[in-house]
């Protein structure tokens, strides 16, 4: 089996190609150009190694969305450690309870979100080191102290396609969070299908996402899908409502914006930003998370001029695997599968309504399942015993299913 590991296709590819010095990243603090994170990147897997984390061990993340996310994130998978983002809003009896179950050796963790975990990461039997990224790391690891030591260069783990590269854990709508293992080939095949043939994503864009990265949409939309193709993501570490929004498009005029039928709904009806606009460069948007109402959608367009794609996703699969298409601009013309995802439609009509609503009609295999970590075992999930080459999609190790679970 040859050699791959993500972060050589998703990040080392864009310097190769004459692209190091273009903006990657920018949360309005900082920014990392490509050739930036390359050499950040590489000192995190080179701090990981002299920590004693080894390879496919986990590293846990709760982390705002500022360029330190990526740096860390991409240099665990350089390493062939799997890092494990965490959702920021979590209790500290859910932390406790997912850090034990991914057997986290590290905690990365942002100075303001450290209150939440500081009392109870004594308890946690695996975890041998915190690391706090901010000014103040309140007695533990300083994120950028650690760094500043490290060699910008380190020879890339030797992964394969099919190797834990990243952790991701479910809402837990019914319980407590549910963790999904996903391969390296998993963000190659998520670009290749919905990035590139439904969102047209290309060099000059500029993205901004509402979701943030411990999402499986955000981590797509702000990370994985501009890194494919060599773009420029703003990060936003604050509460996406529609002032900062608003601002935030005013300041960096993207391309392409990636919400959730709340905060468009909510940007719509805010008196004091009634009279702000989306920038001259807005060609596109995307919804998920929830289903899209059509009056929201048909209200965008006549303000702003862009179509909202209502998309269906999950941490499971990774990102968006059903979605209606640009053009014809109607709300919801036919909804179809992103290509190399097979829907098999249950009894009766699907026409004419939502991807939501399609998708509860229908059972969804395609090229990016996970599989289940330690605790939280997902049946009927396919695995990948279960999967075999698609040949429609030119990802490196792109797989697709033959609705079979394991």
């Amino acid at each position: 089996m040859s050699a791959y590991n993500a972060v050589t296709w998703l990040l080392d590819r864009n310097v190769d190609e004459g692209r190091g010095g273009k903006l990657a990243f920018t949360d309005t603090v900082s920014e990392l150009t490509y050739g930036d994170l390359q050499k950040q990147s590489c000192r995190v897997a080179n701090l990981l190694r002299r920590l004693g984390v080894r390879r496919e061990e986990r590293v846990a993340m709760i982390m705002l969305d500022t360029v330190d996310f990526p740096a860390v994130f991409l240099g665990a998978i350089r390493a062939g450690v799997v890092p494990v983002p965490l959702n920021t809003l979590l209790t500290s009896d859910q932390y406790a309870y997912v850090l034990a179950d991914c057997r986290a050796r590290v905690l990365f963790v942002s100075e303001a979100l450290l209150p939440v975990v500081k009392d109870m990461v004594g308890r946690m039997a695996d975890l041998d080191h915190v690391i706090v990224a901010g000014s103040d790391a309140h007695g533990y690891k300083k994120l950028s102290d650690e760094l500043a030591g490290e060699s910008s260069s380190f020879a890339t783990a030797a992964t394969h396609a099919d190797e834990p590269a990243f952790w991701l854990y479910s809402s837990g709508s019914t319980g407590m969070p549910k963790g999904v293992r996903h391969p390296h080939s998993n963000l190659a095949a998520t670009a290749e299908t919905y990035a590139r043939q439904v969102l047209g994503i290309r060099e000059d864009d500029v993205g901004l996402s509402a979701a943030k990265l411990f999402f499986a949409y955000g981590l797509g939309n702000a990370l994985t899908f501009p890194m494919s193709v060599g773009a420029t993501t703003v990060l936003n570490s604050e509460r996406p409502t529609p002032a900062v929004m608003f601002a935030l498009m005013k300041k960096y005029n993207p391309s392409i914006f990636f919400g959730v039928p709340t905060l468009f709904a909510a940007m719509l009806n805010d008196e004091t930003q009634k009279n702000e606009r989306c920038g001259s460069r807005l060609r596109i948007c995307t919804s998920a998370g929830e289903a899209l109402p059509e009056s929201v959608g048909n209200s965008w367009k006549s303000r702003f001029g862009v179509d909202i794609l209502d998309g269906v996703g999950s941490t499971e699969l990774l990102h968006i695997f059903l979605s209606n298409a640009p053009e014809p601009a109607a709300m919801f013309p036919m909804v179809k599968s992103v290509n190399c995802w097979s829907m098999r439609p249950r009894p009766g009509k699907a026409t004419g309504i939502s991807a939501a609503r399609a998708a509860r009609r229908s059972k969804v295999t395609g090229p990016a399942p996970a599989t289940s970590t330690f605790a939280t075992p997902m049946a009927a999930t396919p695995s990948a015993a279960a999967v075999t080459t698609c040949s429609r999609c030119p990802a490196s190790g792109c797989r697709r299913s033959r609705s079979r679970a394991r």
